[in-house]
This record gives structure tokens, C-alpha cells and sequence, in this order.
């Protein structure tokens, strides 16, 4: 059952003096930073935008949100301890929403780059339930890639 105001901008976050629009940016800590600027630049499309070299952080644009790549053995990456792997992640998933969203054309083009991706499911999300697959990028963070509300 949705949450009151689940999917409604104007009254969903209306709690107090915030007001949560949407996600601002994401930052991964992440191991081979090369190998993540591909995955999401050729992958999913994201542009990067600004580098910061002497704090080691990349600045990609995900739609109207950033996605901050930080290398763990650069300044910002060292403060945040040890890195991400098998026994602790930095998050539990990532969610990008996607439109359109032609789930046959995302898994092929996912296939084409050596993705695999899982089942395409239906979720709840921001705007309600709708489709969405599952997949991880090279390090092992969960991405999921969510499509517009069932009509």
C-alpha cells in the first residue's frame, strides 16, 4: 500500500521546514576509476563534467542528478577508510530512472557492453509502480534502472 503523498510532489516530504525534491548526487567510492568512468559513460550514458584531480573526484551528469566517483586511494577517497568489496558496499543500490524505457533495447545494449542484468520486474518508486531491471557496475555497486510509472 503506498505511503501517503507516495508519487505526489506537491504533499510527499511536507513533514517540516525540508522539502525533498529529488536526489542531488550520489558519490561512489571506488576502486579502478577508469573502469567506472567507462561503465558510466559508455554504458549508461553519463558525461563527465568536472574533475577535481587534486582531491581525486570525478563529477559525472546522471540526468538532472550528479554521480561523484571518488578514487579510495586519492585525498577524498583515503578519508572515507577501507574500500568498498564483498564484505561492505558504500550503498545498497543506486537508482537512475530511465526514459524511455524499451526494456529489450536496455538489456541488449546492456548485453553489448557485458552487463548482465536481471529480470525486468515491476517496482515502486518515486512516481509509484513501474518497471525496473537490476544490474551492478564493475565494482559491484547495485544499479537499478527504473522506468516511468504503469499506466
Amino acid at each position: 500500500m503506498p505511503t501517503e503523498g507516495a508519487g505526489d510532489p506537491e504533499r510527499a516530504g511536507r513533514r517540516g521546514p525540508i522539502a525533498i525534491r529529488e536526489i542531488d548526487h550520489v558519490v561512489l567510492r571506488v576502486r579502478d576509476l577508469a573502469r567506472m568512468q567507462r561503465f558510466y559513460r559508455e554504458v549508461l550514458g553519463c558525461a563527465e563534467v568536472r574533475r577535481q584531480a587534486e582531491l581525486g573526484l570525478v563529477q559525472l551528469r546522471a540526468g538532472s542528478a550528479m554521480l561523484d566517483l571518488v578514487p579510495v586511494d586519492g585525498k577524498l577517497g583515503r578519508m572515507g577508510g577501507a574500500p568498498p568489496g564483498a564484505e561492505g558496499h558504500n550503498v545498497d543500490h543506486v537508482c537512475f530512472r530511465v526514459e524511455p524505457f524499451d526494456a529489450a533495447a536496455i538489456r541488449a545494449h546492456l548485453a553489448a557492453h557485458g552487463v548482465e542484468a536481471g529480470p525486468v520486474e515491476s517496482r515502486f518508486g518515486a512516481e509509484g509502480e513501474g518497471p525496473s531491471i537490476y544490474l551492478h557496475d564493475p565494482e559491484g555497486n547495485m544499479i537499478e534502472l527504473k522506468g516511468p510509472p504503469a499506466a
